[in-house]
This record gives C-alpha cells, sequence and structure tokens, in this order.
C-alpha cells in the first residue's frame, strides 16, 4: 500500500491517509492510484473525525467505502482505507508534508510564525522541511518533552527497572530510583522532536535550531503539531489464509 499526503495549495490544511493492498505489484497499478488519490480529495473535504468509507464517492455515484469494495472485486486483491488525519493552521504559518520512500512513511508539520510573510523565507522553510525529515527517520511519539504522559514514564521506570533486575553485577537497589530517573528523561527526549538531536546539525536539537532560524529572520518560528504514518506500523501480519484464499473458497473454488 502507500502513505499518501497532500497540502492546500495556500498552506492552511494538509490531509494524510494510509490505504492498503496485499501486494506491492497490487499498488503499482492505475487504478489503485487513483483510488488514493480519491481517497485525498475526500479526506480533504471530510468532517473531523467522520467515517471516510461512508462519505461520497467524488466524481461518481455512491460512497468512498462502494467505490473499494469495486476496485476490490476489479483487482481480485483486499483493499483497505487504515485511516486518515488532517492538519490545520490557523493565522499565520504553514503546513508542510514529507513523504518517504515512494510512500512507505508520510508526514504533516504546522508551523506558526509571528507574520505571514515568515512561512516564505528560504529559512524558515528549510528548517521546517528538515524538521519534517526528522520526523520521518526518528519517529517522535510527541512534540515536546512536556506533552508524554506521565502513566508512559512510569511504564518506561518499570521496564528499565525490570532490566536492572536483570543485570549480573546491577548498582545496589538504593542506587535504583537516580538511576531510572535519569533513563526516562533520557528516553523522554528521545521520543519528544523538539528535545531530540538534529539530524542535520547534531551538536543542536531541533528546539535550538528552532530558536537560531526565529532569531535569523527576526521573528519567531513555532511547530505546534505533527502527524506520521509508516506504512503498515502496528499491523499484525495474518497468519491464516490470505484474501485469495479466502476469496477462492467463497467462490467454491
Amino acid at each position: 500500500g502507500v502513505v499518501a499526503v497532500q497540502v492546500a495549495a495556500d498552506g492552511k490544511i494538509g490531509v494524510i491517509a494510509e490505504v492498503n493492498i496485499q501486494t506491492d505489484f497490487a499498488a503499482r497499478n492505475d487504478d489503485f492510484k487513483k483510488f488514493v488519490d480519491d481517497v485525498i480529495a475526500v479526506a480533504t473535504k471530510a468532517r473531523e473525525g467522520a467515517d471516510i468509507g461512508a462519505e461520497p464517492y467524488p466524481g461518481g455515484s455512491g460512497t468512498l467505502e462502494d467505490a473499494r469494495k469495486a476496485l476490490v472485486g476489479k483487482l481480485g486483491e483486499n483493499i483497505t482505507v487504515r485511516r486518515w488525519g488532517r492538519l490545520r493552521i490557523d493565522g499565520p504559518g504553514m503546513v508542510f508534508s514529507y513523504v518517504h520512500m515512494g510512500g512507505r512513511i508520510g508526514v504533516l508539520l504546522a508551523a506558526r510564525t509571528s507574520t505571514a510573510d515568515l512561512g516564505k523565507k528560504p529559512e524558515v522553510v528549510k528548517f521546517v522541511e528538515d524538521a519534517a525529515m526528522q520526523i520521518a527517520a526518528m519517529a517522535p511519539l510527541h512534540l515536546t518533552a512536556s506533552e508524554v504522559p506521565d502513566s508512559a514514564k512510569g511504564k518506561q521506570a518499570e521496564i528499565f527497572e525490570a532490566q536492572m533486575r536483570e543485570l549480573e553485577k546491577a548498582p545496589t537497589e538504593k542506587q535504583w530510583p537516580k538511576i531510572i530517573e535519569g533513563k526516562v528523561q533520557k528516553w523522554v527526549k528521545e521520543i519528544a522532536l523538539l528535545e531530540q538531536p538534529s539530524v542535520i546539525e547534531s551538536d543542536k536539537t531541533v528546539d535550538e535550531l528552532r530558536q537560531s532560524v526565529g532569531k535569523a529572520v527576526g521573528g519567531t518560528v513555532d511547530l505546534v503539531g505533527f502527524i506520521r504514518y509508516e506504512r503498515g506500523e502496528g499491523v499484525e501480519v495474518p497468519k491464516g489464509p490470505d484474501f485469495a484464499e479466502e476469496a477462492a473458497k467463497m467462490a467454491g473454488g
């Protein structure tokens, strides 16, 4: 399948969708590619959180789900519109997109600037595009360290404690709390975009580069949200009969 993204001409809204199909060969089919484009078109107009399959299909009758079923019948491979999202920026700023490896990973990143003209300056554009590539490469889970839930920190602390118990020459248990706290803080920096070392300038964090760019252009540049989809992430590979075998059984083959 593929992760597809699209940003509106004015740069204020971006949409992203993951559409899966059974084989790489079928993913290169022109009909499948057109269907992906249509999914993006539907996502652009859909209500937030809408069941995208129930939305009207562009340029035809019926719904997106009707079109999906028809294409499944035509290609003989199952197709799934797995997920979709939208990112919007109000006021000065832009939504940027990045697609890696022909649709394996897709990223939307919203940046707010102090004035409208700053969003078009080459320094700002380069910084945000580099940050979008950073998201694709480093897979942060949150924008800032403050967004990491306490429950996630607690779970990670439990993991580190279990690892300490397995060490042959572990520090004394009295030392564990301080060591574990240090490990948790390091982990938080690894999963928060602004805390990560830049893949472009490794001696600076993404946030430090953000501040430098703001000073260079005489304003402020803030990253306010992102969406990252990696094709197939979290999907358990089925171990039973595949779709073709099931279809053959249903047809009496």
